[in-house]
């Protein structure tokens, strides 16, 4: 079992493997509803992708942050060098590819325009969405920029770095601050609806 479940890509296909079953075992008819299957697919993957972008903002915001300063000096470059930035990488593109597949997900819907616009019964998606497509630019825009200067990824001096590591951590918390409505959003749309 360990030799089995040792090695992350072996673990990977395993579940792959399991996925298929379950949607050709259980869910083979579906597939043949085109629309709905594709439709099904993506909001897998933008559950999928949420999940891992989510996950690591709170691994950051619950784990990393408090934690470093607890962290030995002599320690400290194994998490700088070698866990943030690797972290760092799924989290910005497990943000993009959230947005995209959330952003197709609601054009597959048909309410792609209605709820960008906030439109009535499509504003509580819309918020969601609005809120996502804010912290995945804080992701991308604020985060990163100033993770790689603090982080030494690119050169910077120590006030530019103390400096780029408080806005990272401000903005970093800023998105968990927004996570808890922008989830709420995107998971009572459907019992909300017309509000």
């Amino acid at each position: 079992m360990a030799k089995l479940l040792g090695n992350l890509s072996t673990a990977l296909l395993l579940s792959v493997a399991l996925l298929l079953v379950v949607l050709f075992g259980f869910h083979g008819s579906l597939i043949s509803e085109g629309s709905h299957f594709v439709n099904g697919v993506f909001r897998f993957l933008h559950v999928l992708c949420g999940i891992m972008w989510i996950g690591l903002l709170y691994y950051f915001n619950f784990v990393q942050i408090p934690t470093m300063p607890k962290v030995p000096a002599e320690l400290k470059p194994g998490v700088s060098k070698y866990i943030a930035p690797e972290a760092l990488f799924w989290f910005r593109w497990a943000a993009a590819f959230t947005v995209l597949t959330g952003l197709i997900v609601a054009m597959l819907s048909g309410y792609l325009h209605e709820a960008l616009m906030l439109k009535p019964g499509f504003r509580v998606i819309g918020l969601g969405m609005w809120l996502a497509l804010i912290m995945a630019f804080n992701v991308w825009f604020v985060i990163w920029p100033n993770q790689k200067k603090a982080l030494g990824l690119v050169e910077a001096d120590a006030d530019t770095k103390a400096k780029a590591a408080t806005t990272a951590m401000i903005f970093s918390r800023t998105n968990t601050v927004l996570s808890l409505p922008m989830l709420y959003c995107m998971v009572t749309q459907g019992w909300l609806g017309g509000v």
